[in-house]
């Protein structure tokens, strides 16, 4: 039986762990669930899983949240902020800790996990790709076991030997393959982009998402950002990771090996399918998700992609490249561009705009530890929101 925290429990991610949870009461017990803001969903979750804590982002939430459980005539214990969050990521009474906070917010609860040596459910790709070596070093020196949850990097970990390490070349792998949807615009004029909404920038063709990792799907930086967070989980340097367009999503990444092997993992667009395999991990569970059918699908489709329609891809390499700081400060400025984009305060392809003019005037640099990644993380906000004032 493993005793499990959610983090971000009311999100898409969170959701499909609740359902693969579900279907095996025998081997999994919710331990905390955490929402920023969603309470009347969190409510429901209680109801159903029972945990011991609920955690939500502020005193107000907490109360309102309270209230609705002594309705319900539940004894979870109720929590607010980060603290909270750190707390229940690191407690004694899970084992296993599923990351699926969108952005920044979910990186200290997540190395909180790493630090108390969790078997640490990575969705949350953010937290790697902003501190990168010091997120791997809490890993590895506490004994945490990380899964990687993104479909591709969970896909490309079903492709790697089960004794990968920091050196694939000693593996015999030559390079990974990420593939990419390409997103909603892979195919709409370059020229017209700049008049695109919200409203069509979170209508992913394949896969339901939450907002903010739908906008990154159509710049494609959700793509670049998973190039940094690959470097980091399997030790592989920029020019051994390659992006390829696959619009159907149903070959998930791809390991190339020495010898002219490609291994491939398959499956349908249905994350319940990494988030199962990570949560049996070394074994295999019913997921919920049906097979793939390659007679319906008939063929498969691949392309290049174009850094002119994605700008924002060349920005995540060029953060690889430059090193230190600079993926948290790429980061950070594309949470501000994607925000304002979802608030109408800025166009589609202002977004890349931005965050390269925020890379230019915020160099990165060497960073010392926590506190001082997390006010890089802070400058580059600021000045992202200045550059948007300006």
């Amino acid at each position: 039986m493993q005793t499990i925290t959610i983090l971000g429990s009311t999100g898409s991610i969170g959701v499909s762990t609740l359902d693969v949870i579900a279907r095996h009461p025998d081997r999994y017990r919710v331990f905390a669930l955490t929402a920023h803001s969603r309470v009347a969903e969190l409510a429901q979750q209680c109801r159903q899983f029972r945990p011991q804590v609920a955690v939500v982002g502020s005193a107000a939430a907490a109360k309102e949240l309270a209230d609705l459980l002594r309705e319900m005539g539940l004894p979870t214990q109720v929590e607010y902020g980060q603290h909270a969050l750190c707390a229940v990521a690191s407690a004694a009474g899970c084992d296993t800790v599923m990351a699926a906070i969108v952005g920044a917010a979910g990186l200290e609860p997540s190395l909180a996990a790493a630090r108390a040596g969790k078997k640490l459910l990575l969705a949350n790709k953010e937290a790697l790709v902003m501190s990168g070596q010091m997120f791997m070093d809490a890993v590895n020196e506490n004994g945490a076991t990380l899964l990687p949850i993104d479909s591709e990097h969970n896909a490309i970990f079903q492709c790697l030997p089960q004794s990968f390490g920091r050196a694939p070349e000693d593996h015999g792998v030559a390079k990974i393959v990420l593939t990419a949807s390409g997103g909603p615009f892979l195919r709409r004029d370059v020229a017209t982009l700049e008049a695109v909404t919200p409203e069509e920038a979170v209508a992913h063709p394949n896969w339901v998402m939450g907002r903010k990792i739908s906008v990154d799907s159509a710049t494609m930086m959700n793509k670049g950002l998973e190039v940094i967070e690959a470097h980091w989980l399997f030790g592989a340097p920029a020019e051994k990771i390659e992006v390829l367009i696959h619009p159907q999503s149903v070959i998930h990444s791809m390991v190339s090996y020495v010898d002219g092997s490609l291994l491939a993992q398959l499956g349908n667009p249905d994350m319940r399918t990494p988030i199962a395999h990570a949560l049996a991990y070394p074994e295999r569970i019913a997921s919920g998700v049906e097979p793939v059918d390659l007679v319906k699908i008939g063929q498969l489709h691949f392309l290049a992609p174009d850094f002119q329609r994605f700008p924002c891809l060349k920005l995540a390499y060029d953060a690889l490249n430059e090193g230190g700081s600079t993926a948290a400060v790429l980061n950070a400025a594309n949470e501000v561009a994607v925000q304002a984009f979802l608030d109408r305060e800025i166009g589609f392809r202002k977004i890349d705009q931005l965050i390269h003019r925020v890379m230019d005037r915020l160099p990165g640099r060497a960073v010392s530890g926590l506190e001082d990644l997390l006010e890089q993380d802070r400058e580059a906000r600021r000045l992202a929101r200045d550059c948007l004032i300006a």
